[in-house]
């Protein structure tokens, strides 16, 4: 079994506000002035002029050094089923192509990005379940 740098509890970390950002939708009434409670709260659903889930994530993503940059979108491939846990060094040597500045971006940029991470942390025997019960 390979090893993490990055801590699976820091990846789970991510893989949450990852999963925030992608369950956020474009705001469909910028100028409601209505009571959050008449609208159902669907402003909460939306991204709005002080949303902060995108800069929640990116910064996450960006505290990371390099090596546990690597792993975090080497995880990600591995989920998404670009790699498999056998070519692990082969997925962190192709994430070091991501340019630093760009890592935060690349991972926001993914559909469904919080999905890949947690079947890529399966596949080093890590839970999201277990780390919810541990948190």
């Amino acid at each position: 079994m390979p090893e993490l740098t990055i801590p699976p509890d820091v990846a789970f970390e991510i893989l949450l506000k990852a999963r925030e950002f992608d369950a956020k939708l474009e705001q469909t009434d910028p100028d409601s002035g209505s009571n959050p409670s008449d609208d159902e709260s669907v402003d909460a659903l939306e991204f709005g002029p002080h949303d902060q889930t995108l800069h929640e994530l990116s910064s996450a993503v960006s505290d990371l050094n390099d090596d546990e940059q690597r792993d975090l979108i080497a995880l990600l491939w591995i989920g998404r089923g670009d790699f498999n846990l056998s070519d692990w060094r082969s997925a962190r040597i192709a994430a070091g192509d991501v340019a630093r500045r760009r890592v935060p971006r690349y991972i926001a940029e993914i559909p469904l990005a919080s999905d890949y991470l947690e079947e890529g942390l399966s596949q080093f025997n890590q839970s999201l379940a277990d780390y919810l019960d541990r948190h």
